[in-house]
């Protein structure tokens, strides 16, 4: 159970991350944004972000083998850049497609996959 509550939490805090750090760049194209300054976005860039630790921090706790979770420090690090990477490839399909996708970008993510494969190893 604290395994699917760790990855749950670590993938719902991992869209509201790459909302905050990407978002802002699509959300020009929105009436009400399109003339927001640097300063505006990066307020609601860190107001994304706060919801974004709401998830991370619970997800790190109850995950940390140290708190009587599955995971240790080094394995939790790797999980959660390969979510990032992951809700990343999700989010930049959908909301810019104008980005492609190439094969040396699938081969990076296999790369990922396999460094959580080796981290899980004993």
């Amino acid at each position: 159970m604290k395994t699917a509550l760790t990855l749950v939490l670590l993938i719902i805090s991992n869209v509201f991350m790459t909302l905050a750090w990407y978002g802002h760049l699509r959300f020009r194209e929105m009436k009400w944004f399109e003339n927001a300054g640097i300063i505006t976005i990066i307020l609601i860039s860190w107001g994304l972000a706060f919801f974004e630790y709401c998830f991370q921090v619970p997800a790190n706790r109850i995950g940390y083998s140290g708190n009587a979770g599955p995971f240790s420090l080094l394995q939790l690090k790797v999980l959660q850049e390969v979510i990032t990477l992951m809700v990343f490839v999700v989010f930049s399909i959908l909301f810019f497609k104008g980005e492609t996708f190439r094969w040396n970008h699938i081969a990076g993510c296999v790369c990922l996959v396999l460094a959580v494969y080796f981290m899980f190893r004993k």
